[in-house]
């Protein structure tokens, strides 16, 4: 499986400058060193979109975590707020 740059590197945007340049630097190489060496570039080429795409993932429920998290909190203080206006009106009734 011989690896050129074009095909290797289909979404520029998704892999690190350095990457792409060794990547680009493959083909400059005889094809019997590029040949051997292709796999374990095409190997770390997806290991880092695999990691920027789970990266993505996280942030991304990260992010609807933190919005829960405020949907609760603002939740939680309507609660304390109704707990405490029902106890008002229950010390009134009592007296």
């Amino acid at each position: 499986m011989s690896m050129t740059p074009e095909s290797s590197v289909s979404a520029p945007e998704q892999i690190p400058a350095d990457l792409q340049k060794l990547v680009m630097a493959l083909g400059t190489i005889p094809d019997q060193y590029a040949r051997q060496l292709a796999p374990m570039i095409d190997s770390v080429v997806e290991s880092t979109k695999r990691r920027r795409r789970i990266l993505s993932l996280v942030q991304d429920a990260l992010g609807q975590l933190r919005l829960d998290m405020k949907y609760l909190m603002f939740d939680l203080e309507a609660t304390r707020r109704e707990r405490e206006e029902y106890r008002l009106k229950l010390e009134e009734f009592d007296n």
